[in-house]
This record gives C-alpha cells, sequence and structure tokens, in this order.
C-alpha cells in the first residue's frame, strides 16, 4: 500500500477532482490518496466520484477550513496484456 499526498489547497472546482484523478492514474489496488483542499465543495464531489468509481471513501476532515479527503482505491482494473 502506497499513500499519495495531494495538495489542492487554494485551488477551486473542478481543481481538487482533477488533481484527485491525476493521482488516481499513477494509483494501483490498495492505495490510499489523500486529498488537501480548502473547497468546501470537494466534500460533495468526493462523495460523487467515489459512488460513481466505486472505490472507499475513508473520511472526510475540515479541519481550520482544511478539507483533508482520504480515498482508497478499489476499484482499479488490471491492464490485460496485449496478445
Amino acid at each position: 500500500m502506497v499513500k499519495t499526498t495531494v495538495d489542492s489547497r487554494g485551488t477551486a472546482c473542478p481543481g481538487p477532482i482533477t488533481d484527485l484523478l491525476r493521482a488516481y492514474r499513477k494509483a494501483s489496488n490498495g492505495d490510499v490518496i489523500e486529498l488537501l483542499a480548502t473547497d468546501p465543495g470537494v466534500k460533495a464531489d468526493a462523495r460523487a466520484w467515489c459512488e460513481r468509481t466505486n472505490n472507499e471513501l475513508i473520511s472526510i476532515v475540515e479541519n481550520n477550513k482544511v478539507y483533508t479527503v482520504e480515498i482508497r482505491v478499489v476499484a482499479k482494473k488490471p491492464i490485460s496484456p496485449v496478445p
């Protein structure tokens, strides 16, 4: 398991989710992505993204107007070798 921290503080929608997608593309099943954001919309966006992609939302914590979102990657399909 790898934990990756993505710092999206100071960006507005769709910045945090775009940054999450970049990290997701590099992640493997079992990895945890920690997303830091100041845009309060990240709460709803992260929930919706996890529901849509079948990944696990571990937590959303707000501290001093910074949202820390933790997501466990569980829905990546392995890349099949080309015959």
